[in-house]
């Protein structure tokens, strides 16, 4: 059988091939550590996956000169991934629900290493999930941040917390953390 080929000029055929049988939320999680790593890697950090992962997704390291605390500093990231929330949401925070076994491991303080929340928005469709062009790679739509250390746990089985929106994760905002975690501070 033969496949439809592309017209002459033209990039890609007009039939989509079909996309895998891979789970949504596997796929979910495949885009969301790539978006951490493109962000670490802007960010100048390594990443390593601990193994098992036991309640945290990856442990990222920034080695600094002006780091006070040691010359490289570490942070344990959890990853988390919706499409129920929508892109841009309203006001200065949306609210997530966590497992609270999650929240216990986040919210633990005083800590030796910090961690964060990192929560990705995803458009619905996978479709909508990636664009490309000569000049660039977008993911869509955005991961937001925030430190839970402290927050109580409320609910009998699950948590719901506040992302602050102003929190976008980018390669600022994880210097920005490792900055004030090697400078003896809080992320």
């Amino acid at each position: 059988m033969a496949l439809p080929q592309p017209e002459p000029g033209e990039l890609l055929p007009r039939w989509a091939p079909p996309r895998g049988a891979l789970a949504t939320t596997a796929c979910m999680e495949t885009l969301q550590v790539g978006y951490l790593h493109a962000v670490a890697a802007a960010a100048g950090c390594s990443l390593a996956q601990p193994f098992p992962d036991n309640g945290i997704d990856w442990h990222v390291s920034h080695g600094a000169p002006g780091h006070t605390v040691d010359d490289e500093v570490t942070i344990k990231i959890q990853l988390k991934c919706t499409y129920q929330i929508p892109p841009r949401p309203p006001g200065p925070a949306f609210s997530f629900t966590l497992d609270n076994a999650h929240l216990v491991k986040l919210a633990r303080t005083p800590v030796a290493v910090h961690k964060i929340l990192v929560v990705m928005l995803v458009p619905r469709s996978q479709e909508d999930w990636l664009r490309a062009g000569h000049d660039r790679l977008d993911l869509r739509h955005c991961c937001y941040w925030t430190n839970l250390a402290g927050h109580p746990v409320t609910g009998r089985r699950r948590t719901t917390v506040r992302v602050p929106t102003n929190r976008i994760f980018d390669d600022r905002a994880l210097r920005g953390i490792m900055g004030r975690v090697g400078a003896g501070g809080r992320p």
